[in-house]
Formats: C-alpha cells, structure tokens, sequence
C-alpha cells in the first residue's frame, strides 16, 4: 500500500509546481514598473536612433566631402590617442597592481590606497595646470632661459599642447581604471600555478609574464577598455591642445560651421567605433575566463623587496601619483591664489549653484531609472526585460558630444513642428518648450552615466538574497512593497554610492553641458573651459579646483575600500 501511495503523491506534487510557480508570476508582474523601466531604456535609445536618421537625411554629399578633407584626419588622430591612452594606462596601471599586490617595500600601504587619486582629476583640468608649467610662457622654460641665457629658438622642449601632452594627461587621469581592476585580479590569484612555473625552472618575471598575467588578462583588458572608452568621449582636453579628434569635430561642426548633418554624421562615426570597443570587451569579458583548481586556492605570498629593488619600487609608484595628482593639486592652488575670481562672488557662486543643482537632478533621476531597470530584471527575469538593461547600459559607450546631437536634433523638430502648428491654428508662439531646458540635459546625463548606476545598484542587489523576496511575498508584499520594505534599506550604501558616483560624474561633464545648456547658464566645468580657452588659466584654476574637491569624495571611498581588502 505505501509503495502504491508515494507515486500518487509525486503526481499531485508535480501537477502542483507549474501552478504555483504561475501564481507567483503573476504576482511578481507590476506594470508601472515594466513602463518605468522600458522608458528609461528609450531614452537611451533614442540618441543613437536620432544621430543614425540625421546622419542619412542629408544625403552622402557632406559625408563624401568630410572623407575628402577633415574625416581620415580625425580618425587617425582618434585612433593614435587611443593606442598612446591603452598603451600607457597597460604599463602604468598593471605594473603598480603587480608591485603594491604582490611585494612588499617601504610605503606599499600608502601606495595601495594613493595611486588611486588621479582619478579625481578630469583630464581637461590636468591640462590646464601642465600647460601653466610647461608651456613656453610658463616656469620650466623661463628658468632655463634665465639660467642658460637661450633665446627662444636655441633650444628644443617637448610641446605640451600636442597630441603626445593631450594622451599624457589622459594617462595619468585614466590609468587608475586598469589598475583597480588589474589588483583585485592579482589578489584573487592562486599560488599554485605561479609555483608550479617557478619550480619548473621560470624566474619571476618569466613566471609573470607566463602566468599571473594571462591568468588577470580579462580584468585588465576590462580596465583598458574603460580608458579608451574615456579617451574617445573626452572634448576638453583635445579641445584645449588643439588636437583634431571626431569629439572636437562635432562641436566645431555643430557651433563653428552650424552644419547639423556634418555634426551628426561624424556623431555617427564615432558612434559605431565606441560601439564596436562596447561589443569587443563584452566578448572579451565573456570568453576570456580562468579557473583556479581545486576548492580552496592559498593566495600568493608578497616577495619582500630589499635595497635597490625596493626603492626602485617606490619611485615606479610614485612618480603615476605624483605627476597625477600632488603636482597639479599644487600648482592648481598656485594659480588660484594668483588669480583674480572670487569664488564668493555673486557670479561664482551662480555657477556652482548651477553645477550642484543639475549635478543633484541628474544623480536623482538617474539612480531611480536604475533601480526600476534593474528590479524589473530582477521580478520579472526575461527576454524583455534584459534587453531593457542592455540597452540601459549602452549610454557608458556613447560619448556625450554625440549624446547632445542625438538628443537635441530630434526634440528641436518636434519644438519647431509644435511652434509652427500653434502659429497657424492659434496663432500663439509656444517656443522652445524641450531643446534648451535643463531637462533635455539631464537626460542626456541620464544616458550617459546610467550604466554606472545600474551596476553600483546591481552589486548590493546580488547581496540581497532571493528568499527574502519570497518572504516579503508571503507576507502580502507586491514587487514595490518589496522594493520600498526590503531592497531599498538594505541597499541604502549601494544607493547613496550610485548618487555620488553620477553626482560627480556630472559635475566633470564638459561636452554634453557645453552643446545643451540653456542660455545664460553655466556651470564650473564650462566656466574652466571658457577662462583656459582665453588663456587666462590663473582663472581657471579656481573652478577646477572646486570640481577636483568634490571629485574626490568618490575617490577616497574607493581609497578606503581599497585599503580594507587585501
């Protein structure tokens, strides 16, 4: 009789499952949230669509007469810049992981957490300061006119304002990424393999190269893309050094020219190459992946470095923060002391109004927008809703020059085609209600930075387990009951880490703010850019160095995470 029994009960059990599983489906499912988090995904959308279409409604003649003269110009500058960026923040950024995580020298502690400040910096305000140095007019060379009696043709200075200065300042800014990436990698090593090429008969440089490199390849080459991805959107820097990339192109296009269809089509240009390095690393992320053997790997034990290796050490790791970060911050305050901007004036404190109330905006909207995309991922897991965080992620590669054109070309037709047809029905002028408002430009900064929104929410979400979610049901709890009860105290850090992630973020975005900001209404980051473009960089350095102080919440909360895992 128990043998007939326990199949009958297998059945009931299995005829059960599916609808239970049918229930809670339909319970996890909120529309609200599926509309919140598809709109989000199309608005990032809706650039990249904008620049496509505008690129091809004024006919191949513009493109074919930019291939003729300006285009191969701009994409081999653009494609030097990237290799010079790639190749230093390779060499700088994995070197130093390997030294402060692997050996041991004087001051190692406080290169682990140091070598993380450029990072701070936007590279455009390193420009600015190098340039106050090292320009002609600038102290380097008159002291070595003064001491050597050289005129100014009888000696020969490497040129800062050059395309070699402007992947100089990028490297030093941009090499962090690689180096944080590179160092956790390094820590996550076992000893096993390098020991294995060590008794073989390899030495440690040959055992690094053979073995703990290959095996952080993924990472690193991660970081690298991150840098690229950074050295193709910046506008600043390139801008300041006279240097002809597609960023510059645009705005020269779009301002200088005033030719939209040029502007977008080299918008689309440099759309399909950050496109294309997009698609490249989610390949190489997604392939390239090592294993350690075995359960439990002991992790590699730090040579002890003595004598000349070890302060051989100590200058390779000090010379990325030194030139990186104590060096400009002192000639920054050099030059703000000098100058003549208050920083208490009306004006100025107009410009950080500015900055602070778009920077607050933007880090608001953008943050919810993550959160709705990625618990939609979360309740309602499907096709539908990871295309809508992979479209969300899509802004991190468009640069926000192409950002502007793709944003403000599309609602500038529907303000004109909405200003003509009141003109004509009511005869009543309604304007520009979209194009020129902070609005526009906050979802343009929505595009831009929400994929590091989603992933800063998307790593304290993986900590929140699944049977909490399940409990909160069972307790009469919807999908936003959850969210509001559940995920949201709990992931209060990943939040309030997301914010000021894209507060900061904002507050450095040059082009973006440049092209969409309405009249009359700047900010520090433009305000920097309009003093150094005069040549008044004194000037300049006051706003920078607001922009620096407020960059460097962020990065002494990475320099104290940094410092806690080891």
């Amino acid at each position: 009789m128990f043998k007939t029994a326990e199949p009958v009960t297998q059945i009931d059990q299995t005829q059960i499952k599916p609808a239970t599983r049918r229930r809670s489906r339909r319970v996890e499912r909120h529309p609200a949230l599926a509309t919140v988090a598809t709109l989000a995904a199309l608005i990032c959308l809706v650039p990249m669509v904008a620049v496509v279409l505008s690129a091809f409604s004024g006919g191949t003649d513009t493109l074919q007469q930019l291939m003729q003269t300006v285009l191969p110009g701009y994409a081999g500058t653009t494609l030097s810049l990237v290799a010079m960026v790639a190749a230093g923040t390779l060499a700088i950024g994995t070197g130093a992981a390997w030294l402060v995580t692997m050996t041991r020298f004087p001051g190692v502690r406080f290169f682990e957490a140091a070598l993380v400040l450029p990072l701070a910096f936007p590279a455009y305000v390193l420009a600015y300061a190098y340039t106050f140095v090292l320009d002609h007019p600038g102290i380097v060379q008159a002291t070595l006119r003064d001491l050597t009696g050289w005129g100014p043709r009888d000696y020969w200075f490497p040129e800062i304002r050059s395309l070699g200065g402007a992947a100089a300042m990028l490297v030093l800014v941009l090499y962090p990424y690689v180096y944080l990436l590179a160092r956790a990698a390094f820590l996550q090593q076992s000893a096993q393999a390098f020991l294995a090429a060590r008794a073989l008969g390899s030495s440690p440089i040959r055992a690094f190269f053979r073995v703990s490199l290959p095996m952080a390849r993924p990472a690193i080459a991660g970081g690298v893309l991150l840098a690229v991805m950074e050295t193709i959107a910046d506008f600043g820097t390139v801008a300041y050094f006279g240097v002809q990339t597609f960023a510059t192109g645009i705005y020269t296009s779009w301002f200088t020219l005033a030719d939209r269809v040029a502007a977008s089509q080299l918008a689309l240009c440099l759309l399909v190459f950050a496109l294309c390095l997009a698609v490249f690393e989610r390949q190489q992320r997604g392939q390239a992946r090592y294993h350690q053997a075995g359960k439990r790997a002991a992790p590699l034990p730090p040579a002890q470095l003595t004598g000349a290796r070890a302060w051989m050490a100590m200058v390779l790791c000090a010379v990325p923060v030194l030139l990186g970060f104590v060096l400009p911050v002192i000639i920054l305050i050099i030059m703000g002391i000098g100058s003549e901007q208050d920083l208490l004036s009306r004006r100025y404190v107009g410009f950080v109004r500015n900055s602070l109330t778009l920077a607050s905006i933007a880090a608001v909207v953008t943050v919810a927008a993550a959160i709705a995309v990625g618990f939609y991922q979360r309740v309602q897991p499907g096709r539908r809703a990871t295309m809508t965080a992979y479209v969300a992620r899509l802004g991190y590669a468009v640069p926000g020059g192409v950002i502007a054109v793709g944003l403000i070309v599309p609602f500038a037709g529907f303000d004109n085609a909405l200003d003509a047809w009141m003109r004509a029905t009511f005869d009543i002028s309604t304007g520009l209600l979209i194009t020129g408002s902070i609005w526009l430009l906050i979802a343009a900064y929505m595009v831009r930075f929400l994929a590091a929104a989603l992933g800063a929410y998307e790593g304290g979400q993986a900590t929140v387990h699944a049977n909490m979610d399940a409990a909160a049901r069972s307790l009469g709890q919807g999908p936003l009951g959850t969210l509001r009860r559940v995920h949201l105290p709990l992931l209060t850090p990943s939040l309030l880490t997301a914010l000021l992630i894209v507060f900061v973020d904002v507050m450095k975005e040059l082009p973006a703010t440049l092209i969409m900001r309405p009249f009359n209404y700047d900010t520090l980051a433009v305000q920097a850019y309009r003093l150094a473009s005069d040549e008044r960089l004194e000037g300049a350095a006051v706003p920078s160095l607001v922009i620096l102080a407020v960059g460097l919440l962020p990065v002494l909360l990475i320099c104290r995470q940094v410092g806690r895992h080891r």
